[in-house]
Formats: structure tokens, sequence, C-alpha cells
């Protein structure tokens, strides 16, 4: 794939809004494990490379195991996750993929019995954060370094 636009570069103040955004997200009181399985999946689903790269990196450097961020695309028939990490995946599929979602009821009542209103709130923004995060990469084809 041939880069585009280097969206830095284009748009510096865009990007210092979102760079306050995530340094925001890097705050909230959410486990830092549970947000780098979230980014994950939302980049596998989005198939962001440049990001699928980054956020794998930044787990294990982060004392995840290689074995469960490779199980993060089966995480429902995967038995490493925990309750609450499995609620967190499945609101970031419903929330990633909105169109066909439209984040039902059901899922609702997963990541609500898991998480309280202000952690379902801060995961909800972390899941927002990631996505724009992945249609800038994706958009403007940002690629990890070989």
């Amino acid at each position: 794939m041939q880069p585009r636009t280097d969206f830095y570069t284009a748009s510096p103040d865009a990007l210092k809004a979102m760079i306050a955004l995530e340094t925001a997200v890097s705050k909230l009181p959410l486990e830092k494990p549970l947000i780098e399985l979230v980014k994950l999946r939302a980049s596998q689903i989005n198939g962001c490379a440049f990001c699928i790269d980054m956020h794998t990196a930044d787990a294990i450097k982060g004392g995840e195991t290689p074995r469960r961020l490779f199980a993060v695309t089966a995480w429902r028939e995967a038995p490493f996750f925990t309750e609450r990490e499995r609620a967190a995946l499945l609101w970031t599929e419903s929330l990633t993929q909105l169109s066909l979602t439209h984040a039902p009821d059901e899922d609702y009542d997963v990541v609500s019995a898991q998480f309280t209103p202000k952690e379902m709130v801060d995961l909800t923004v972390a899941i927002s954060t990631i996505n724009s995060w992945n249609r800038l990469a994706v958009g403007f084809r940002k690629t990890p370094q070989a």
C-alpha cells in the first residue's frame, strides 16, 4: 500500500486534538491491559495494520502474553479472558460495528454488569478514540515499519 497524506503534518491542529484525547484516555482509571485488548480488537475489526502492530507491541511491553493476544480474534471461544474483559470486547465489537449492531440492549446489559456507569463511559470514549485513530491510519494508508 502506498501512503497517502501524512495526517500529522497536513492538519497539526486536528492531530493536537486527537493526541489530547488519547492522553486523556491514557489517564482514565480503567485497567491498562484491558484498554490494550480493546484497542487491538477494534483495530482488527477495522483492518488497521499500523494500530494492530502498535497495540500488540504495547500490550507485550505491558506484560500481556502472546497467547492471549493471538486469541483476541476468537475471544468468545478462548478461555483466557475474564468476564470483565469479555464484556469490554463485546462492547468494543458492538460500537466498532455500530452500523450493523446498533449497540443492542443485550450488549449493554453485559457491559453494565461488569462496569460502573462511569467506567462504561470511559470505556466507550476509549473505543471511540481507537476507532478514530483507525480511520486516520486506514484512510491515509499509514503502515507499520517492516
